[in-house]
């Protein structure tokens, strides 16, 4: 049975760095027999980030967001996923909006505030965080490194690529 990849593009413009990127690490993973679900978050009809209502922590739903919009079917194909790929770029400094939206919900709901065990996802992948910039790539560094640190902890062993001096 073939492994099965949700990539994820959190960038504005398609045949841009990010999704030309994204399109040739896919690529990658169909040559090696894998099939790709794509998902471009701009394309998106309307989503948020985490509401807090906390759904996910009860017993009945846990590591299951239970705010329903354009983002679950997202969610739940990355729950069903043998890898990860997701890829945004630098915007002010940080990761687009749409990143933001997805990383809260996509982290939230494996939170536990266990200190023993912290994430409930008992199923990890392997993801490829992909960040682009127009600045060189050791400028967001720390930025990428906390990114890299979470998704590790709570979806799988993360690699990180950055593309810098994009322009």
């Amino acid at each position: 049975m073939s492994k099965k990849i949700v990539a994820v593009n959190a960038g504005p413009r398609m045949g841009w760095n990010t999704e030309t990127l994204i399109t040739e690490a896919s690529k990658g993973a169909e040559s090696a027999g894998a099939v790709v679900e794509r998902f471009d978050l701009f394309r998106l009809e309307k989503y948020t980030g985490c509401i807090s209502c906390f759904a996910c922590k009860k017993e009945k739903f846990k590591g299951h967001c239970m705010c329903k919009d354009a983002l679950t079917p997202v969610l739940d194909a990355i729950r069903e996923a043998d890898g990860l790929i997701i890829g945004s770029p630098n915007y002010l400094g940080e990761l687009t909006a749409s990143f933001r939206a997805l990383y809260e919900r996509l982290i939230f709901q494996n939170l536990t505030y266990n200190m023993e065990t912290p994430s409930c996802n008992d199923r990890t992948i392997p993801v490829l965080l992909i960040m682009t910039s127009n600045a060189p790539d050791t400028a967001y560094l720390s930025l990428v490194h906390n990114y890299q640190q979470v998704l590790s902890r709570f979806i799988g062993p993360t690699d990180v690529l950055i593309s810098g001096d994009t322009l």
